[in-house]
């Protein structure tokens, strides 16, 4: 029996302590043959959640407990501890009925015929609200008792049910805990409502179904795994599916995928060759044909599947890769498309890829939780100690319970209402602040973490920038254009193609209109070619070595012949799929030479004349990331010239180019002003060259073993001694105001992370021109690592650098993590900023799950695309910006802007209100609670402990609401600074992040301050009062309101009329109800002259020394701001 008794205890630890259960399996080798598993998992790559290894892990539950389950079972195997493995078992079974729906898995998807799947697959809906119909109200509950403020005032409330513990009336506990819930209830609901009609909007989009009938049209949420779906140009992809056809000609179309990765460059999608082929679209039905895909994953940029028509014979198979996928949430940029539904509603990329939504709450309501446990524990102590004075006479712990009651006070109910009212007023303001115009804040619970931020997570593409690229400068080694002589460039071309033929325009260099600048160049020996046929042959360059589609709307349905296409301007637009390509292209537009029309062997290019110069494509090269290089070889038909074209990063180029002297140098004056720069570069070929080197080209496209760098050998045969041609400056603008925010923020000790799905090159570069990166700072870029020697050295490398910022790729940040992820986060938070590019949605949510867990700070994360939302939503503070790429972002945030420069003053100036206000008005609240409960304790302990209530029924409701709301809220309005002193001075912020506004010390110093007022009012009344004790009563308590009132008058900073307004309110409402509550107050004793002199003595006495006490403060150690203010 102690070998299953083992196999029991087997600790079922999660994931990570893969190592320790390897060692325990390598000692019980024999036993159970799992030594191979757990090393073939220990060297699987870490996932990106653990969701992942759900199905992994179920396999290591179950692997020694099924060898258990068939030992003989006896009754000493039941006391032994088979009572528990039942449980455990019961249990197990459980979880899988629940868990049976969620198992992903591969599966067999037939073209048409949703009704031949063997699983149910989930429906495909949005869902994002957080309750339903039934879990609404205790959903609610449970979020307000979770704090122990609202659970302990329900318990109390509950107890004076039972009639010996009954104080007053039911209405003193009860009325202000109803209050809040239905305050609470109100505004969740609201806020459900909205989330429902925002996803009803989205899944009652209509789209086009095709059936053996015809086509039908479909809601978004009724669409099955295996329909056939129809998504026209600017559709949004209802669901995960496989391109089969197309309206184009060649068998492709372009999607915009900004909701799903944040790039808003088009991506380029093949339709399934075997169905694009097919004559007309009703054959879809005639064919059998069907796709495997592999299970839904949460990697969007891979996908393994196969397409197989059976019908045919031999049956046709195709792999089918990320290329012939159209994922949800992606809009369809080009054409008609049609493809099968293969993953549906959770299971798609896009669902798989958002986390939850958590409730957040705020690190003030945490404090103030803190400190409630802390006045209960004191209330708990107080109660003990006057029952034990008591001598623990009679049914003592009745008492002390009436005691624990009358004490309750300590804890104030209305601090939530307070803080939720003040909350709400917050939004309010900021929402109604017209230099933020547009702000809208969505979750009201949470303004006061915009005062403690540390970290500052930011997207880059849309938020930094525009995302708009602009040709900015053209460079030929003796000259440069910027923007200002683009005029120049474009006389020159006129120029060379008036003169008929372009063949000798270098001959007859007109000097017209060069400039002084390029004149000199013309003195020069002759060998070189004139800056005239040089302009020429750089925009002729740039304009045939690209990527780019000119696209024309047709004007009607019909195509139209080939002959006359349509070629003017107005209706051609550039597709490709990089924005940097398409600025390149519109500007050799703008200088004269267009690109008119391109298929996949020919593009045509007219002149500034309107002639048409025809070109035929002989072998295109794309762009790699490892190259960092496109070429093309085209044939110029009309000389028949043939010329080999290069493009690509002056890295890449330097070695390829013919010796020069200045390429260097200029590249790194271009990124300095934060252009990206791309080198072009020509060689002439002639026909016997290119002959040869297509022979050898596609004898090595055809070999089976090292096939890629075979062509890469062939390729680089061609790629020697280049004439260097130009170099070209495209700039990203930057959105508004961005690098004056930017410091801003990092004068306010703000952290700043930029996290983007870019490339290294482009992040480095914005990092710098938006001024992320300060000028005297060095950038350290973290060498690409893929196992853990190599992360080990890089980190040790990256640790003796100082003070530079970290510019790091997904990939190396994910081994990082995986081996030393302390280390890298305790380096990487010591630097003033850092880059992480090539970052997936997941990654960017677990960066900041990182910093939180690692730090323990507050951070906020900000973005605009679908990309950013997993980000957003769980950081403490997430802030989306209404952009381009859609409003996801916005709305899934906790708070909305429009541009990025307002969350300059949404921090300084609403989040250190918001967080200062709140403190003082949680803290006077708690002090206001305080008073009176030293109040009942003194009187209690004079008249021999007797657990009588010094104030009934009424004055205590009074107390807390008519008589002081309106001054205690009104310190809501209060500010501490300007909002311009806040702005020019966001070292101000520092102070906030450090919590001092409310901490433990400034709650003692208010204990101590209500303790002291406490005692003087009731003692004040006991010395002073005549005969009854009714006196006592309406002495001590118009003492307390009138302390009270002079109390918040003491802490405000600013004044504002509405707080004047609400002390004089208080005060009238106090005063007329003194004539309707005789069964309090003696109305004859109240008008006389003493009763007025002891009152106002009592007051002076609690209030003066408090005054002097803050006057001397402010003289000998006034606080950072107030030096700035004087």
């Amino acid at each position: 029996p102690t070998h299953f008794k083992m196999a029991d205890n087997i600790p079922l630890h999660p994931v990570r302590s893969l190592q320790k259960r390897h060692e325990y399996y390598q000692g019980r080798q024999s036993r159970y043959q799992v030594e191979d598993e757990s090393l073939s998992l220990d060297e699987m790559p870490l996932m990106m959640s653990e969701e992942g290894f759900e199905n992994d892990e179920s396999d290591y539950h179950t692997l020694p407990r099924a060898r258990v389950t068939q030992k003989k079972r006896g009754l000493g195997w039941f006391v032994l501890g088979g009572w528990k493995l039942l449980c455990t078992s019961c249990c197990d079974w459980l979880t899988n009925i629940c868990r049976r729906r969620q198992q992903l898995k591969a599966r067999t998807v037939w073209l048409g015929h949703p009704e031949k799947c063997e699983e149910k697959y989930p429906r495909n809906a949005i869902k994002n609200q957080k309750y339903n119909l039934f879990t609404f109200v205790p959903g609610v509950l449970y979020q307000q008792f979770k704090f122990f403020l609202n659970l302990y005032f329900l318990i109390v409330s509950c107890s004076q049910f039972v009639p010996s513990l009954k104080i007053g009336y039911l209405y003193t506990y009860w009325a202000p805990l109803g209050f809040v819930m239905a305050v609470t209830m109100i505004r969740e609901a609201l806020d459900e409502f909205h989330r429902y009609q925002r996803d009803e909007e989205m899944n009652s989009q209509f789209y086009s179904k095709l059936t053996i009938r015809g086509k039908v049209q479909v809601k978004s949420s009724d669409i099955q795994v295996g329909d056939l779906i129809i998504v026209e140009k600017n559709q949004r992809i209802p669901a995960d599916m496989i391109f089969l056809r197309t309206s184009e000609k060649n068998g492709s179309c372009f999607i915009r995928t900004d909701q799903l990765d944040g790039e808003t460059d088009w991506k380029l999608r093949i339709a399934v060759c075997c169905t694009q082929r097919l004559p007309a679209l009703g054959d879809l039905f005639t064919i059998s044909a069907h796709v495997y895909a592999q299970k839904p994953q949460m990697d969007i940029h891979t996908f393994e599947g196969t397409f197989t028509r059976e019908d045919s014979d031999p049956s046709i198979h195709e792999s089918l890769g990320a290329e012939n996928t159209l994922w949800a949430s992606t809009v369809v940029a080009s054409g008609t498309v049609i493809g099968v539904v293969i993953y549906t509603g959770k299971e798609t990329r896009s669902v798989m890829n958002t986390s939850n939504p958590k409730n957040k709450v705020g690190l003030l309501d945490l404090e103030l939780n803190r400190l409630t446990k802390a006045l209960f524990f004191a209330l708990v102590v107080l109660s003990v100690v006057m029952v034990a004075l008591q001598g623990f006479v009679g049914p003592w712990y009745r008492y002390l319970f009436r005691f624990i009651l009358l004490f309750s006070y300590i804890i104030p109910i209305s601090l939530r209402v307070n803080l939720d009212m003040g909350k709400a007023a917050y939004g309010w303001m900021i929402m109604r602040d017209d230099n933020i115009p547009g702000t809208v804040v969505r979750t009201s619970t949470i303004p006061e973490e915009l005062g403690r931020l540390v970290y500052l997570l930011t997207d880059k593409t849309g938020t930094l920038t525009q995302n708009e690229m602009v040709f900015k400068r053209l460079h030929l080694g003796t000259v440069s254009y910027g923007t200002d002589t683009m005029d120049e460039i474009q006389n020159h071309i006129i120029g060379s193609y008036a003169q008929g033929n372009s063949s000798h325009s270098h001959t007859t260099g007109s000097n017209s209109s060069t400039t002084p600048s390029s004149k000199s160049t013309l003195s020069a020996p002759k060998v070189r070619k004139s800056v005239h046929s040089r302009i020429h042959e750089a925009v002729k360059a740039i304009a045939l070595c690209h990527n780019v589609t000119p696209v024309y709307e047709s004007r009607g349905e019909t195509e139209y012949a080939e002959a006359d296409q349509d070629f003017s301007d107005e209706n051609r637009t550039y597709q490709a799929s990089s924005p940097d390509e398409v600025a390149l292209v519109q500007w050799t537009q703008s200088v004269g030479l267009t690109l008119v029309s391109r298929d996949l062997s020919s593009m045509q290019l007219k002149t500034p004349g309107g002639q048409i110069l025809p070109f035929i494509i002989l072998q295109v090269f794309p762009f790699t990331s490892e190259s960092k290089i496109m070429g093309i070889i085209v044939r110029d038909d009309s000389s028949g010239e043939i010329a080999f074209y290069m493009k690509g990063a002056d890295v890449a180029m330097s070695s390829i180019v013919q010796y020069n002297d200045w390429l260097e140098e200029e590249c790194g004056n271009m990124a300095r002003e934060g252009l990206r720069t791309l080198v072009v570069a020509k060689k002439s070929l002639t026909e016997e060259q290119y002959q040869d080197f297509e022979n050898r080209y596609n004898q090595a496209k055809l070999s089976v073993h090292d096939r890629a760098l075979k062509v890469a050998a062939v390729v680089e045969s061609l790629e020697r001694e280049m004439e260097l041609l130009c170099l070209t400056g495209v700039e990203d603008q930057l959105q508004a105001d961005v690098r004056p925010t930017l410091e801003m923020l990092r004068n306010a000790g703000i952290k700043i992370w930029m996290l983007t799905g870019d490339k290294l090159e482009t992040a480095t570069c914005i990092a710098k021109s938006s001024h992320l990166v300060s000028r005297n700072q060095d950038v350290h870029i973290f060498r690409p690592v893929t196992n853990r020697g190599e992360a080990h050295l890089e980190l040790n490398a990256f640790r003796r650098k100082h003070d530079c910022t970290l510019v790091i790729s997904g990939d190396s940040l994910e081994v990082c993590l995986k081996y030393y992820e302390h280390e890298f986060v305790e380096l990487a938070c010591q630097c003033p900023a850092v880059v992480c590019c090539r970052c997936s949605p997941t990654q960017k949510a677990q960066i900041v799950k990182l910093l939180q867990q690692h730090t323990g700070k507050r951070t906020c994360a900000i973005g605009d695309g679908g990309n950013d939302v997993s980000m957003i939503q769980a950081a403490d503070c997430g802030i989306g910006i209404v952009g381009k790429e859609g409003k996801q972002a916005s709305l899934a945030a906790d708070f909305s802007i429009t541009q990025f420069k307002h969350i300059g003053r949404l921090l300084m100036v609403h989040g250190r209100n918001s967080y200062k206000r709140s403190a003082a008005l949680g803290q006077f609240v708690i002090h206001r609670g305080l008073i009176i409960s030293t109040m009942q304790a003194i009187f209690s302990s004079v008249f021999y402990f007797a657990s009588v209530p010094l104030y009934q029924g009424f004055l205590m409701v009074g107390y807390a609401t008519m008589y002081t709301m309106f001054p205690v809220f009104s310190l809501v309005l209060d500010q501490d600074v300007k909002p311009e002193t806040a702005i020019l001075y966001p070292e101000l912020y520092k102070d906030l992040t450090k919590g001092r506004a409310l901490s433990f010390k400034t709650f003692l110093i208010w204990v101590l301050i209500s303790i002291y007022q406490g005692g003087i009012l009731i003692y004040g009344a006991l010395v002073l009062f005549e005969s009854e004790f009714v006196h006592v009563v309406a002495i001590s308590f118009t003492a307390l309101i009138l302390t009270e009132l002079l109390m918040v008058a003491l802490t405000i900073r600013t004044w504002h009329w509405l707080m004047v307004v609400g002390e004089f309110l208080s005060l009238g409402c106090y005063v007329a109800s003194l004539a309707f509550l005789n069964e309090y107050f003696d109305v004859a004793f109240i008008t006389t002259v003493t009763f007025l002199w002891k009152v106002s003595t009592i007051t002076l006495v609690s209030c003066l020394p408090l005054y002097i006490l803050k006057y001397l403060k402010r003289k000998f150690s006034p606080p950072s701001y107030s030096k700035l203010t004087s």
